[in-house]
């Protein structure tokens, strides 16, 4: 795939951030969008903007990724609205922090049905219509932290490790069987989005707190460089994106480290992270 003019793009997530940066930058390619989000607000918004834009089509449905039947219908409804879907971005995620002692299972449950359980809807259920259209592209957005792992993200690391493995089995699973579908997965860093600030934490965490650690000391790259780089990923048929300098730096400290990093990470973590409550 060499450009993503007249190429239907399946987008989730693309209420805000990253995914609306993704359907702004396709839009401007002169892609036919499908979008969706549970933000029905956002979600209108980005619609609003990817039209003006030049968005050849822009079809737009609420959809919680978590829920499989819907996601299923959802997937019937897009190639059937089209004809065709030639790239799908899993891109939909939340996050959740606190200690994984101090996690409680309705929150654990709901993490793992967005971010590993969502995305693995969307593969599932496109990925024939990918192999169908002769061209296609799969991209399924995981993290720097299902590169590497860090204190008080344990089930965020669970999911987007998971997500990280299973993508490269499919990937391989194509290759072998000669399948016209590239896998791409995707690992950013700190991007400046809402996610911070619409997560979950558990009763130790201080919420504010954790959003503004976030928001001041990580999030360094924009949705609009991160959908830039991504997209240039996927036309390029990369199997691995990572997105900004923090993800380039910790993921090769990682590597040098090998499994030390733990120890080193947890050592800074103490001095960096914002105080439980009560402590």
């Amino acid at each position: 795939m060499k450009t993503l003019a007249d190429q239907v793009v399946v987008i989730t997530g693309a209420g805000s951030g990253i995914g609306r940066a993704l359907a702004l930058d396709c839009a401007r390619r002169g892609s036919l969008l499908a979008l969706s989000d549970v933000d029905v607000e956002g979600l209108a918004e980005t619609v609003r903007l990817a039209e003006a834009a030049g968005a050849v089509k822009v079809h737009s449905a609420p959809l919680d990724v978590a829920d499989r039947a819907a996601f299923e219908a959802y997937a019937t409804q897009v190639a059937a609205e089209f004809g065709r879907v030639n790239v799908v971005i899993n891109n939909a995620g939340v996050a959740l922090s606190g200690d994984f002692t101090d996690l409680d299972w309705a929150d654990m449950d709901w993490i793992m049905g967005i971010n590993f359980w969502g995305v693995t809807h969307g593969t599932k259920f496109f990925l024939p219509h990918l192999i169908e259209s002769g061209d296609g592209h799969l991209v399924n957005i995981s993290s720097l932290f299902g590169l590497v792992s860090m204190p008080g993200q344990s089930m965020y690391n669970a999911a987007k490790y998971a997500v990280r493995g299973m993508s490269e089995a499919i990937r391989q699973e194509m290759l072998i069987n000669k399948h016209p579908v590239g896998v791409t997965v995707v690992h950013p860093g700190g991007i400046k989005t809402a996610i911070a600030r619409s997560a979950r934490v558990s009763a130790r965490e201080d919420a504010g707190a954790t959003a503004e650690f976030f928001d001041k000391k990580l999030a360094k790259t924009t949705p609009e460089k991160a959908a830039e780089v991504i997209i240039a990923g996927v036309l390029k048929d990369r199997a691995r994106v990572l997105v900004g300098a923090d993800a380039h730096v910790v993921h090769n400290f990682g590597k040098w480290t090998g499994s030390r990093y733990q120890d080193l990470i947890s050592l800074g973590a103490k001095r960096m992270l914002p105080p439980k409550k009560g402590a």
